[in-house]
């Protein structure tokens, strides 16, 4: 009897591995199915997520999912990755009006307040925010500047749970993954009822790892003027969205995701490419 059932959903997110933390997921995928309801997957195998591997940001894919048993957020499913077909790209053409269509039908908040309130209330736990505004780009030195033995295990155990490919590729995946050894936050401004409120979450969207290391290896020692360049100025400038998604062991804490950047709805600026 076949399992779960086939969904045809838009990839919107794909996160860089984090597994220091306890109980973070090691890597978080995120879109929209064609009805409209949220979607996380797991287990994901890197090579799926990386740069020119199987499905990118914006890419349909149609594959078989069913409602995560362990992991009660009403958004989270768990991936069949065998059964992965990648479809079409929406292009980001004509001022992303394709992508808008989708966007429009995400949960969207004009404050971080809002979005956790719905957590609470609805057990929400993936959210498009609009932010007021930046206010800067935080760059912290990671605590270990490589992966420790114990989390190169955590992420081969993760890895492992998708039982498609053997334990000897799986070792040579994660031996391959670099580990970004800087953390990244932004600090930005939402309106609430009380005036103003400030708020700091950590990116861990997939694009601002590999925006790093083409940062480290075009200018490497000054790699940070250009990556807070892009991150700060380009992204700023744009009608900067983050789609916001919470841990699972622990449900009040956010991360950012995915960076999601329209060109702000006015008359036409130039066509937006991929930025990264």
């Amino acid at each position: 009897m076949a399992l779960g059932r086939v969904e045809r959903i838009l990839i919107l997110a794909k996160t860089y591995p984090s597994p220091s933390a306890q109980y973070v997921e090691t890597s978080c995928v995120a879109g929209i199915a064609q009805s409209g309801a949220m979607r996380r997957l797991f287990p994901v195998p890197f090579r799926m997520i990386e740069d020119g591997q199987q499905f990118r940001k914006w890419q349909w894919i149609d594959v078989r999912v069913e409602k995560a048993a362990k992991d009660h957020r009403p958004e989270s499913h768990k991936v069949y990755v065998d059964t992965i077909n990648c479809g079409n790209v929406i292009e980001p053409k004509k001022e992303w009006s394709s992508r808008w269509e989708w966007l429009d039908k995400i949960p969207a908040f004009g404050s971080f307040d809002a979005i956790d309130a719905a957590r609470l209330g609805d057990g929400l736990s993936l959210a498009l925010l609009r932010p007021k505004r930046l206010l800067g780009l935080d760059i912290i030195k990671a605590r270990n500047a490589d992966w420790t033995d114990d989390e190169r295990e955590k992420l081969l155990q993760e890895q492992m749970q998708g039982n498609l490919f053997s334990e000897a590729e799986e070792r040579k995946q994660v031996k391959q993954l670099r580990k970004v050894p800087f953390d990244f936050y932004y600090r930005y401004v939402c309106d609430t009822p009380d005036g103003e409120e400030e708020h700091k979450h950590k990116i861990v969207d997939w694009e601002a790892g590999a925006l790093f290391w083409k940062c480290r290896e075009s200018y490497r020692s000054e790699w940070e003027k250009p990556f807070r360049a892009k991150l700060e100025k380009d992204l700023g400038s744009k009608d900067l969205m983050f789609l916001m998604g919470n841990q699972h062991r622990f449900q009040d804490q956010w991360l950012i995701i995915s960076l999601i950047y329209p060109p702000k709805r006015k008359p036409a600026d130039d066509r937006q490419g991929a930025l990264f």
